[in-house]
């Protein structure tokens, strides 16, 4: 448990119905006592955990700041394991930030970014990877983006590497007792088994590296782009999935110069998106401009969505976009089904496509699912484990990569040592990725991008 003290304002700076005023470390109760009179007289030092008392925030000169609650938790049942107090007073910018510093003013320090959470894992209330879903909690951008943070808030993560990590453990261990007893006939200590549980390990590693870009479009969200040429109704699909008027809709070309940008949401995911200049040829020194942009965007777009007109045959600026979008992650758009159809779609073919009026909503709901299905959103299941970031997914690879290469050294016959030496670099790998043998320096960087009062 640290010596310091430390305490930060836990709410977000503003107005609202409270601020809350965490404080954390073995003089918590001590130091609040000195910011806070109870209306019953009675000191908080007396108050049992999880109870909380009614009074005043004061100055350790005894000076009214506000009226106040203070909520007591007792070491180790909180949520750094220190003891903890929260003293909330009325929502604002002032009298949160006087009661802070009257609790700094009686021997608190100041906390440093995700410091209360870096306790909460120091303390063993939470694995790395539990406290890194902390930060995926607060900023969900959607109900699923929260959904997959909770799980793993709950654990899932690190309940599924403990059990990668034992069924490697037993792995290591049986080599190690075949190695020392070649000629005794143990069941399950033989070359078939030693291969299946290699197997069985690799698989499972497979499985949980294999949710990471579905997950990350969850929580992250999805940079799109919108591209066509000029007129065949991307604004008007852009403001159709905004749900409000983003772009300018005009009958005239070129109208978008620049690209517009929005965040919407599509069922399980959250999409960037962003609207683009029609690309065609132009003299217009400010519209190339813009057709610039709009096709570099593509090459640095997660998914991209090119809006063909089939209301009117393909000529040379579609086949531009055509080669354009080729080999990128894309749905083409046909808009403007509610008119004759006069496009030959046939250039299209082996590109995932949704037929659409945007200016009537027709076939919305259907592009919806087929975004959610190119972005892999619509094959997670809520119970499953998800790696929240690139750390854990780096961990997770290297932990798979040396399992491939225990199995090869297996498969090739050489010396036992040498496979059980591959094996325990994926356990530490595994272990680095929940936190159990994590280094400081891990550490540190992930707590540095907290906010301060988490």
């Amino acid at each position: 448990m640290s010596e310091r003290t430390i305490a930060a304002i836990s709410t977000p700076k503003g107005e609202g119905g409270i601020s809350v005023i965490r404080i954390s470390g073995g003089d918590a109760i001590s130091i609040a006592e000195r910011c806070f009179r109870s209306v019953s007289g009675r000191k908080l030092s007396s108050l049992e955990g999880y109870r909380a008392a009614f009074g005043k925030a004061v100055r350790p000169d005894g000076s009214h700041i506000d009226e106040a609650v203070a909520l007591v938790f007792r070491a180790p049942k909180s949520y750094t394991g220190e003891d903890v107090v929260e003293i909330s007073v009325h929502g604002g910018v002032i009298p949160a930030r006087e009661c802070l510093a009257a609790v700094f003013a009686a021997g608190a320090h100041s906390a440093g970014a995700g410091e209360f959470t870096k306790r909460a894992f120091l303390n063993g209330k939470m694995d790395l990877a539990e406290a890194e879903s902390v930060m995926e909690i607060i900023s969900a951008k959607n109900a699923a983006a929260l959904r997959l943070a909770n799980g793993a808030k709950e654990g899932r993560i690190g309940k599924d590497i403990e059990r990668i990590t034992e069924k490697l453990l037993f792995t290591a261990s049986s080599l190690a007792a075949y190695s020392d007893f070649p000629d005794e006939d143990i069941e399950g200590l033989d070359k078939e088994s030693f291969s299946a549980m290699i197997d069985e390990s690799e698989a499972a590693v497979k499985k949980l590296i294999s949710t990471f870009d579905s997950g990350q479009a969850v929580l992250l969200g999805v940079q799109t782009v919108i591209v066509g040429k000029p007129n065949v109704g991307k604004s008007t699909l852009m403001n159709m999935l905004s749900g409000n008027e983003r772009s300018i809709v005009t009958k005239h070309a070129g109208t978008t110069r620049d690209i517009v940008e929005t965040q919407v949401n599509i069922g399980d995911i959250t999409l960037i998106l962003s609207d683009t200049a029609g690309i065609r040829e132009t003299d217009n020194e400010i519209e190339s401009i813009g057709v610039d942009r709009a096709v570099k965007r593509v090459d640095t777009s997660a998914l991209v969505l090119a809006v063909f007109d089939t209301s009117k045959p393909f000529d040379g600026e579609d086949m531009r976009i055509i080669d354009l979008i080729k080999g990128k992650n894309c749905i083409a758009v046909l808009n403007k089904c509610d008119l004759p159809k006069a496009a030959d779609c046939s250039a299209l073919r082996g590109l995932d496509t949704v037929a659409v009026s945007a200016k009537l909503g027709e076939g919305i709901e259907t592009l919806c699912k087929e975004i959610e299905k190119v972005c892999g959103a619509a094959s997670l299941s809520a119970d499953d484990t998800v790696l929240l970031n690139e750390r854990q997914y780096s961990c997770a690879v290297r932990a798979q990569n040396a399992i491939i290469n225990a199995k090869e050294a297996f498969d090739s016959g050489v010396t036992l040592d040498a496979v059980t030496v591959l094996i325990d670099d994926a356990i530490n790998a595994l272990l680095e990725l929940s936190g159990k043998r994590a280094t400081d320096e891990v550490a540190e960087e992930i707590f540095k991008n907290f906010c301060i009062g988490k």
